[in-house]
């Protein structure tokens, strides 16, 4: 018998409700993915690359040059007071920013060493974690903002404290590191050995005006930190699964060093086609433009639901609309997220399951990321539903 490393993990959550709202029909607004297709300068370049005879081979394990040089030029441009990256040796071209993290994981995380991890967090990290022998220190985040209670991160830190692994925008509360944030944090690490992983998928996606910070940018992160960034979240092409790593050139010859023995190297018609993408958008009017769009759903959603039951939490970044149930039902959350699919044809992800223990706020997440149809649709059912 084959005794499992993760005996207490099963199918996601995500897969589970995706499964659910195709058995029942409902609407899925659980599973974060849109339900629109990808620019069609962008779909036109992968066909174009795709039909060629040449770029069907293995590309450059760390990415291919052209891409790199391309990010390079991008993220230097879109993050002031941050040097633009050497493409050579500080970007990594990864299997989405899935693959980015588990790398980054399994390259710096030896057998006891701790990881601080914020909750709710993405299902990914714990597991991650726990599969190089490391010790996930969870540290709540209060809600309703889901900001981070810095006493409470300094309590759990320790001199076992390896790497302090954030996301923001935050999935699932689309909460947004403030600049007193990123301070505290680099206050908090200053003066250790421990290293940042910073998931900034939704890098992009920050509303109302506010600035989009990364840790790139502060001066006492950028040096020991991992900064994470997903294609598929840009481009709305999660399929595709490519993303890549910005780190200092010591962290990234570590991250290689397990991309080269996990991926090798990323799909090449993909990465010729996001090159062409990058370097014809020299103004980054798509990346700079997703704020507004996603600012739109988020509005439109948020409209259609309002004079509801539902408790609408606020929704800084991100795609992802948190909401409370109280006023239908004190049933647990995955019971009222089964319910709501089965019953009322809308699908969404329980919040407790992104908590290890499996703790139970009350809450429920949509993903807004969908043509304006489904979102009305979702919406009428939604305001009939628990009723």
């Amino acid at each position: 018998m084959l005794a499992s490393k993760l005996p207490d993990v099963g199918t996601s959550v995500f897969t589970r409700m995706t499964l659910l709202a195709q058995e029942t029909g409902a609407l899925n607004l659980a599973q974060g993915f849109p339900d629109y297709a990808p620019p069609q300068a962008l779909r036109e370049a992968l066909a174009r690359h795709a039909l060629s005879p040449d770029g069907h081979q293995y590309a450059a394990m760390p990415g291919l040059p052209r891409l790199r040089a391309a990010i390079a030029a991008q993220v230097g441009r879109l993050r002031p007071g941050a040097l633009a990256p050497d493409p050579d040796a500080e970007i990594t071209v990864t299997a989405g920013a899935t693959e980015a993290l588990y790398a980054v994981l399994a390259a710096v995380v030896r057998p006891g060493d701790e990881v601080l991890v914020f909750e709710p967090a993405y299902d990914l990290y714990g597991p991650a974690i726990r599969l190089q022998g490391g010790v996930p220190r969870y540290v709540r985040l209060p809600a309703p903002s889901f900001r981070p209670d810095w006493d409470a991160v300094r309590a759990a830190f320790s001199a076992r404290t390896r790497l302090v692994l954030v996301n923001s925008p935050h999935n699932p509360s689309g909460a947004v590191f403030s600049a007193e944030d990123w301070d505290a944090l680099a206050d908090l690490v200053d003066g250790t050995d421990a290293l940042v992983l910073s998931d900034e998928v939704y890098e992009h996606l920050v509303f109302d005006g506010a600035p989009a910070r990364s840790a790139r940018q502060h001066p006492g992160l950028r040096g020991r930190s991992f900064v994470l960034s997903s294609f598929g979240k840009t481009y709305h092409a999660t399929g595709w699964k490519v993303g890549y790593c910005v780190a200092p050139p010591a962290l990234t010859r570590e991250l290689r060093r397990v991309h080269q023995f996990v991926t090798f190297s990323v799909s090449t018609p993909t990465q010729l086609a996001l090159a062409d993408a990058l370097e014809a958008d020299a103004t980054d009017a798509h990346a700079r433009g997703l704020a507004d769009f996603y600012q739109a759903k988020r509005d439109l959603f948020r409209g259609l639901l309002a004079d509801t039951g539902w408790e609408l939490l606020a929704v800084p970044g991100g795609y992802f609309q948190l909401a409370g149930y109280e006023a239908f039902s004190g049933a647990p959350d995955v019971e009222f997220a089964e319910e709501l699919a089965r019953r009322w044809g809308v699908a969404v992800v329980p919040v407790s399951a992104f908590y290890h223990d499996g703790y139970d706020p009350g809450l429920v997440r949509f993903c807004f990321a969908k043509e304006a149809p489904t979102l009305e649709a979702a919406a009428e059912r939604l305001r009939q539903a628990p009723n």
